[in-house]
């Protein structure tokens, strides 16, 4: 089963309830989770002593006149900052302030995560941010690594990150969702633990993608972001606890969402302006679970909601567009799990839609 049929299968339970991690520890046999159980103890193990807590980046940013923009964070340590040392090298502080140099303007960082939060804590996260902020101008969430090494099944991961989504989409809450990073780049993990860590953070990945953005919202690929970066410098990219990125690497992941979040707040910048795909760039519109399978192979990749000839919905759900809005993004060789994103031109957009090939 390609990757693509495989998100729209766990997003397809995330709304009708119900879930596989059953069926897949069950697959494994005795003697194979016996195996990873060991690998899992090993890399506990190796894996440095977690810090005790991560910088309170809660605050304002830059200066302007008028109303600061909202932004409020959720997920866990890795939206939290968990192995930076100061507030502004946290992503969100990164972000806010990126939005208040490109706006002029001051932004006011509510960030809710918490150090070992999954999809489960999402929605409590939400109600107490906004416990002080009416409505957020932009939500950005972080989360997924925690549900895969806890084994949380991933059809009720999805499920309460998309209700999450919807939440403060119905608030007027613009959503950036950063998906599940790929385990698989963990240089502790050994195989075949580091083997099936990669395909579940990367099914994870895309059944959230798929789940966010029907919900209303737009999803930027993590993915293997810090992964070559860790082969060539692990010190510099990761923390003490080799687990958790350092500022640098922080600074790679707000810089993946970034343009996103602009984009969602229509702050101008250097790609930010929600245009047309190009597929010189290896851009495009389809299906949204074919966008998603295409987005987790390639990390930094945007995937948001569109129509095509006026319609949100194709025969195989909803319409996406996939971007690549970092400057350094190259389109990867095709992934035989995956399909390729259908490229529709700007001007067929209006269109009736066809159905794109698998």
């Amino acid at each position: 089963m390609g990757r693509a049929r495989r998100a729209r299968k766990i997003a397809a339970t995330a709304a009708y309830g119900g879930g596989g991690l059953a069926a897949a520890t069950a697959a494994l046999g005795a003697v194979g989770y016996g195996v990873i159980k060991g690998e899992a103890m090993l890399a506990r193990r190796i894996v440095g002593t977690p810090f005790d807590s991560s910088p309170d980046d809660d605050g304002t940013y830059g200066a302007g006149p008028g109303d600061p923009i909202e932004i409020l964070v959720l997920g866990d340590s890795s939206a939290a900052g968990m192995g930076a040392k100061h507030p502004h090298e946290t992503v969100g502080g990164i972000v806010a302030n990126g939005v208040a140099a490109l706006l002029g303007r001051r932004v006011h960082l509510t960030n809710r995560a918490v150090v070992g939060a999954e999809s489960s804590d999402l929605e409590r996260q939400l109600a107490q941010g906004l416990e002080s902020i009416d409505v957020p101008d932009v939500v950005v969430i972080m989360v997924g690594a925690n549900d895969v090494t806890h084994r949380i099944d991933r059809a009720t991961a999805v499920r309460h990150l998309e209700i999450t989504v919807r939440r403060a989409r119905a608030l007027g809450s613009e959503v950036v969702v950063g998906t599940c990073p790929d385990l698989g780049t963990i240089e502790p993990l050994a195989q075949p633990l580091r083997l099936l860590a990669r395909r579940w953070s990367r099914d994870l990945a895309a059944a959230q993608t798929v789940a966010v953005v029907e919900a209303g919202g737009r999803t930027v690929s993590l993915g293997d972001l810090l992964g070559k970066e860790f082969a060539a410098s692990p010190r510099t990219m990761f923390s003490e606890d080799r687990f958790h990125p350092s500022a640098a690497g922080y600074a790679r992941a707000a810089a993946a969402l970034l343009p996103s979040v602009c984009a969602a707040l229509g702050v101008w910048g250097h790609d930010t302006a929600d245009r047309a795909p190009e597929a010189r760039r290896g851009e495009g519109v389809g299906p949204v679970a074919v966008a998603a399978g295409q987005a987790v192979k390639d990390a930094g990749t945007e995937v948001a909601p569109t129509e095509v000839g006026g319609q949100a919905r194709g025969p195989r759900g909803r319409w996406a567009v996939l971007l690549r809005r970092r400057p350094d993004a190259v389109p990867a060789a095709r992934d035989p799990e995956t399909d390729e994103v259908e490229q529709v031109d700007a001007s067929t957009r209006n269109a009736s839609p066809a159905e794109p090939a698998d």
